[in-house]
């Protein structure tokens, strides 16, 4: 039995989310029909670093897998390429690992990227992979507020009402705003993440970028504990799953 780790990329528009489900094709599912096309007699799991919902893309999840047929670390990357078309899927590295390694358990921390559309004109090539935000927005108040959540708080405010970790208490050890050309990016990184606390975190900047809210408003949002303080949620096009950190 031979443990693989799986660096994979994709597009999350035709998914449910990462999670195999019942209502719909998911990125896991994916993968494990793919391994089954040429492992059909094991019992395949696909393990990630991170669930993602339905609409949102990576640029690097991990995974790990454990597979009993002999195979080299390049075979098995063709192998998945190959029998995961024509899916919006794309499993950019194989690394051998050892047995012991845990996608989910033994990352240190995980960075997410938002991006924004920022501009009067309809999306045509980024529909679905940004959030098409017309007004003008001030990154750099949008910046500025976002501090506000930095460091260790309960993010009970940006929560999914059907989050299920077991405490609200994250530390957010980066919040930064940017601005190129029409794009306004939120690059976030963590240990771990709430369920939508990302897109809530986006949405209620979004605000601030609008001159709605302000810093102030931020702060009495995330002191309130209460999801219905929560000024927006964001749609799950513009957020990506870009990178897992684990120790040396």
């Amino acid at each position: 039995m031979q443990r693989f780790k799986l660096t994979i990329e994709y597009d999350g528009r035709p998914f449910v989310g990462w999670q195999r489900q019942k209502t719909g094709p998911s990125v896991q599912a994916s993968l494990e029909d793919a391994f089954k096309t040429f492992a059909p007699d094991e019992a395949i799991r696909v393990t990630g670093s991170g669930r993602t919902d339905a609409g949102v893309h990576a640029l690097g999840q991990v995974a790990h897998v454990d597979l009993e047929r002999a195979m080299s670390t390049d075979e098995l990357q063709g192998a998945l390429n190959f029998h995961l078309k024509p899916n919006s899927v794309s499993v950019l590295k194989v690394e051998a690992a050892h047995p012991d390694f845990n996608a989910r358990f033994d990352a240190i921390k995980r960075h997410y990227t938002y991006r924004i559309a920022n501009r009067r004109a309809p999306l045509t090539f980024d529909r679905g992979l940004r959030w098409h935000v017309k007004t003008p927005l001030d990154a750099d108040a949008m910046h500025e507020a976002a501090q506000v959540l930095v460091g260790q708080h309960d993010f009970t405010t940006f929560r999914h009402v059907q989050c299920q970790a077991k405490s609200p208490i994250k530390t957010m050890e980066y919040l930064n705003v940017e601005r190129d050309g029409d794009e306004v990016r939120l690059h976030a990184g963590a240990r771990s993440f709430l369920h939508h606390q990302i897109r809530s975190i986006m949405g209620t900047l979004k605000l601030v970028g609008e001159g709605k809210w302000t810093k102030a408003d931020v702060k009495a949002a995330l002191e309130a504990r209460d999801r219905q303080a929560l000024g927006l949620n964001a749609p799950p096009d513009g957020l990506y799953f870009v990178r897992v950190e684990f120790p040396d």
